[in-house]
């Protein structure tokens, strides 16, 4: 039937695999879609609605080869998502950023008061695990329509259950209104998955008793690859038709060196060094 938005869905164990199976199912499944962004002469992007799920976040191997970027870029984005490295950015009087995703979870503004969103979730959680209200969100209806370039993510929603030995589990939906499945989600995910982890251990500590990261599940209204990068696109193609799973991914311990440049160089930023 046209006109109607395909809905998809992927499970995978790991995050790489999650993402790999996620975008290789828009390119194959979506819809040809026009975008705002479109030159003349841009083929219309593939475009679906996506939920996509990681069983289990932290298992390794974690990193995927093909996301575009450098690991130094992804653990500079992660501080950027949880801990706030970048705030100090939002400048929009200056025509800078207008938002970081780490202000409007941990900060957000609304009535001349600032409110700790994530910091509900954990006292929220903390008293009742089964609570179907523990969420934060990021869009501003008064800021961000006029803006060029909104907040993608709209809402973060996490729930405890127990597992069989005595512990809980955290599992954390996010929802999302726009992504580039190709060259923005991994590093979304990456980010998000390490706030969940944050979550529990705050949770833990708060409750006295064990949490661990439990599932992450990812849905996206528009999921979508963009028509202006195909060309580039073919070698993400090609590496997951070559290469085994193994050789597409990297462990955590293979990046951390890269890692730890990463946050030399985000204290040189902070110390203006």
């Amino acid at each position: 039937m046209q006109g109607l938005i395909p809905t998809l869905y992927v499970l995978g164990k790991t995050l790489p695999e999650a993402w790999e199976k996620a975008v290789l199912a828009c390119w194959e499944k979506g819809a040809a879609i026009e975008t705002e962004y479109d030159r003349p002469g841009d083929p219309p992007s593939r475009d679906c609605t996506m939920m996509w799920v990681v069983e289990d976040p932290f298992l390794e191997p974690r990193i995927h080869r093909a996301f575009p970027g450098g690991l130094e870029d992804l653990e500079v984005y992660r501080q950027e998502v949880v801990d706030g490295v970048h705030d100090h950015w939002i400048a929009p009087e200056e025509g800078k950023w207008t938002y970081t995703y780490h202000k409007r979870l941990f900060a957000y503004e609304i009535e001349g008061a600032v409110i700790d969103q994530i910091n509900y979730i954990v006292e929220k959680l903390s008293q009742a695990g089964h609570s179907r209200r523990a969420q934060a969100i990021t869009w501003n209806p008064k800021l961000d329509p006029p803006t060029y370039d909104p907040p993608c993510l709209q809402r973060v929603w996490c729930r405890l259950l127990p597992d069989d030995q005595g512990g809980l589990v955290l599992n954390m939906n996010t929802h999302w209104r726009s992504r580039d499945a190709y060259k923005a989600a991994y590093m979304n995910v990456f980010a998000l998955t390490d706030l969940q982890r944050v979550i529990a251990g705050r949770i833990a500590e708060k409750t006295g008793r064990p949490v661990r990261v439990g599932r992450y599940a990812d849905l996206v209204d528009s999921f979508h690859i963009y028509g202006s990068y195909f060309g580039e696109f073919k070698g993400f193609l090609s590496l997951v038709e070559k290469r085994s799973f193994e050789d597409r991914t990297w462990s955590s311990e293979y990046a951390e060196p890269m890692f730890t440049e990463a946050r030399e160089r985000l204290r040189r930023e902070k110390s203006g060094g």
